[in-house]
């Protein structure tokens, strides 16, 4: 085993523990994650795999075909935390303005 494969194996386990312990109750997270763990220590121990796959996909590598997959999973985090941060932009608004409105005294 290379030493980068502990390092990223390390890593993979450590974000595990830390998604683990957040992701309790919800069953379709921890169970996403544990698939993704999989994957990810599967992928790390057999770079080969990655290549085959890659090749079957029509992408030069591996190493290429991850990284793609990367951009394409941290675009969808981005849209789902900017729809996140424009409803409670929203529910901020509608609060203040229930408060100036309830704040407001008549003449």
């Amino acid at each position: 085993m290379k030493g980068i494969q502990i390092i990223l194996l390390m890593g993979v386990g450590l974000i595990s523990i830390v998604l683990i312990k957040r992701l309790r109750k919800r069953i379709f997270e921890t169970l996403l994650l544990a698939i993704l763990i999989a994957a990810a220590t599967i992928f790390i121990l057999w770079p080969n795999i990655t290549n085959r796959i890659a090749q079957v996909l029509g992408v030069g590598r591996g190493a290429d075909m991850i990284f793609y997959i990367c951009i394409l999973i941290f675009w969808l985090i981005v849209v789902q935390l900017w729809d996140r941060i424009h409803k409670l932009e929203l529910t901020v608004t509608k609060m203040i303005r229930s408060e100036a409105i309830r704040n407001v005294s008549t003449p």
